[in-house]
């Protein structure tokens, strides 16, 4: 590609220094002294995760060796093939801080180079396209050495433009950060009103076995094309969402129809959540290893919708899957689990108003969903230069 006017397309290596990090295992350390290090789990994409800080035991004369600074880009060594290439930038949450042999700290000089701009270009289609590449590649597994990570090309715009557009992509991700702290409040505030008036202790429990009616219909005559497959944090979804490439049979015949309102679950999966309700869809055919089933007219389905999301729920079934070789759950031992079931009058009454909450709570992601794509595609044109900052208009 050409060379953005007024850009320069410079190695890594010449506007930075790249410094790796210290291996555990060192037998014989002079003079020790135990500090907290980054490992590859705490550097994740666009963050830090100081949840799970270990320590590490090293010789004082290392310490500055391998300290963090603040400002140094974080670069992993190696982890999933989709995760290569992100950069993330450290501002010093943790002093001093040390960095194991398999996390990169790359050192920009100031005055060529922002870390932040590394770290959003890095990040995007243009640096991870460079570390696909040039990456070792195993089985789902990729990895970088501190030769391909100096290679990386930089598209350098002059230094006021990179403020310019780290200054936009910033407000961006202040903006996402703001509808991501709204999302865990209504996330909260619907998670009580499930708990409130889902999960009341006052309400009769009975067995599902009454309530839910298992469905059979099978693709037969091959007039459904829509192959559906659920996964425990977005419901229903194509399986290509799911896995690199379409893995469904060519013949649909035998697979199960589930229609818009019903319900479908992995037998052996149902564990870890993956259960859910088709709304997004009128109707789709999944793999005959899924049990399909709707809610009879005794209970609402709202009602149990909400009920199967709520940490009772979720734990019911988990408990319906102990004691299985498989840790399955049959469409029996689902229909064994009591639940709370109150009168369908106050079923309706409460649905209605804990829908409401739900509501909000996908408007809110769906804001966010917005958010991310805009900012993903117009990092895509910042970083190699087709959009420039004075074009630029904040109104995705």
């Amino acid at each position: 590609m050409m060379t953005p006017k007024g850009w320069m397309k410079v190695s890594l290596a010449s506007l930075s220094t790249v410094q790796t990090g210290i291996a555990k295992g060192k037998l014989v350390i002079s003079s020790p002294i135990s500090l907290p290090y980054l490992r590859v789990a705490n550097v994740q994409d666009g963050r830090v995760d100081l949840t799970d800080i270990k320590d590490m035991t090293v010789s004082r004369a290392d310490l500055a060796r391998y300290s963090l600074r603040f400002g140094d880009v974080l670069f992993t060594e190696g982890g999933d093939f989709d995760k290569l290439g992100r950069g993330t930038v450290w501002r010093g949450q943790i002093e001093p801080c040390l960095h194991q042999n398999h996390v990169f700290a790359v050192r920009p000089d100031p005055t060529l180079l922002l870390p932040d701009f590394l770290a959003y270009q890095a990040a995007s289609d243009y640096g991870r396209r460079y570390f696909q590449r040039s990456a070792k590649q195993s089985t789902n597994l990729a990895s970088i050495n501190s030769t391909q990570l100096k290679d990386f090309p930089i598209l350098l715009p002059p230094l006021t433009e990179q403020h310019k557009i780290v200054e936009i992509l910033h407000t961006l991700d202040k903006t996402l950060e703001k509808l991501k702290e709204l999302l865990k409040r209504e996330w909260e505030l619907y998670s009580g009103y499930v708990n409130r008036f889902i999960n009341n202790p006052r309400y009769e429990r009975q067995i599902l076995r009454g309530h839910l009616r298992q469905l059979m219909n099978r693709n037969s005559q091959k007039k459904i094309n829509i192959v559906l497959s659920v996964t425990n944090s977005e419901g229903f979804v194509l399986p290509e969402r799911v896995f690199a490439h379409r893995i469904a049979s060519n013949d649909l015949s035998n697979y199960k129809i589930v229609q818009r309102g019903q319900y479908a679950y992995n037998p052996s999966r149902i564990n870890v959540g993956s259960i859910a309700r088709l709304d997004r869809w009128t109707e789709g055919v999944i793999s005959p290893m899924y049990v399909v089933f709707q809610v009879n007219s005794s209970l609402n389905s709202d009602f149990f919708h909400h009920w199967l999301s709520s940490a009772e729920g979720k734990q019911r079934v988990r408990l319906a899957a102990q004691g299985s070789v498989r840790d399955s759950v049959s469409f029996d031992d689902l229909c064994s689990i009591a639940i709370p079931v109150p009168s369908l009058d106050r079923q309706q009454k409460v649905v209605k108003f804990i829908n409401e909450s739900s509501r909000k709570i996908e408007l809110v992601q769906k804001l966010m969903v917005k958010y991310q794509n805009y900012k993903k595609g117009l990092m895509q044109k910042l970083m190699i230069g087709e959009w420039r900052v004075d074009t630029v208009q904040l109104n995705p």
